[in-house]
């Protein structure tokens, strides 16, 4: 399906200093009401391991799986620009295997653009992506897929050194030619540190105001996910609670006999 939004638009909100907004979407009908909603990026996030399939981290993910959710989120998008997550495994062994798995992201999954976690250590991986014309997003600080050196998902650059190293990570990413950054689990003084020094969009999650644009998992702040909530999440609605309430609703009137009534039934 032919997009109305292109990463040119995305440059064009961040030249004008608009902020640029972007949330998770893993099936259709997510991902259209996202696209009904004007949100400017749809990203078909690994954390559909956790939040969809219920894994404690995202590394058991597949590219078998992103190209699957990411087909059905495209699915459902006509206007916003649609990003996949290169999952653990399907970049980090040699750039071959990484150009291959982002080229199939975009043409069986038909994603815009691909985003992988990193910053120098992945610099060339990301520049051969997008030398074979694939946009690339990238992805610094508190790394998902790192969760095991890291000792959990803890937040990254409070200490001096590691601060400069997230740095160092964000100019990398940038000079491999990425169109944008995420930057996730930040002290937010090192957020506007990266977001003043860069020249392509910061989208943050956890990394404070100072940020181009914002993202944050779908399902954490509509009352879905029943892990850990972070503290940079904003519950917007508890469907938890709503849908809960439905559930219950049907059973009883299923049991009681009420429904299905004539006004649901054929004569």
């Amino acid at each position: 399906m032919k997009k109305s939004k292109t990463i040119l638009d995305i440059q064009r909100l961040y030249s004008e200093g608009q902020k640029i907004t972007m949330l998770t979407a893993y099936d259709y009908p997510m991902a259209r009401l996202l696209d009904r909603s004007g949100i400017d990026i749809i990203l078909v996030g690994d954390s559909l391991g956790t939040v969809v399939a219920g894994h404690d981290t995202t590394l058991p993910v597949t590219l078998d799986e992103m190209i699957y959710h990411t087909r059905s989120v495209a699915r459902g998008t006509s206007n916003a620009v649609l990003v996949a997550d290169l999952p653990f495994l399907s970049y980090q062994v040699d750039i071959p295997e990484a150009r291959r798995s982002a080229g199939r992201l975009v043409k069986e999954g038909c994603a815009q653009a691909v985003k992988l976690e990193g910053g120098v250590h992945v610099q060339e991986t990301i520049r051969a992506i997008v030398d074979m014309d694939v946009p690339v997003m990238g992805h610094v600080g508190l790394t998902p897929q790192s969760v095991h050196r890291m000792g959990g998902f803890r937040v990254q650059g409070r200490q001096e050194e590691q601060a400069e190293k997230i740095l160092a990570d964000a100019r990398a990413v940038e000079e491999a030619g990425a169109f944008s950054i995420v930057l996730e689990g930040v002290p937010m003084d090192l957020a506007r540190q990266i977001t003043a020094e860069l020249h392509i969009p910061t989208i943050g999650i956890g990394a404070g105001v100072h940020c181009d644009g914002q993202v944050l998992v779908t399902h954490d702040m509509i009352g879905l996910c029943d892990k850990f909530a972070p503290k940079f999440v904003k519950k917007y609605v508890d469907l938890d609670e709503i849908l809960g309430r439905a559930f219950s609703a049907y059973i009883e009137d299923v049991r009681n006999g009420s429904f299905p009534d004539d006004d649901h039934s054929f004569k």
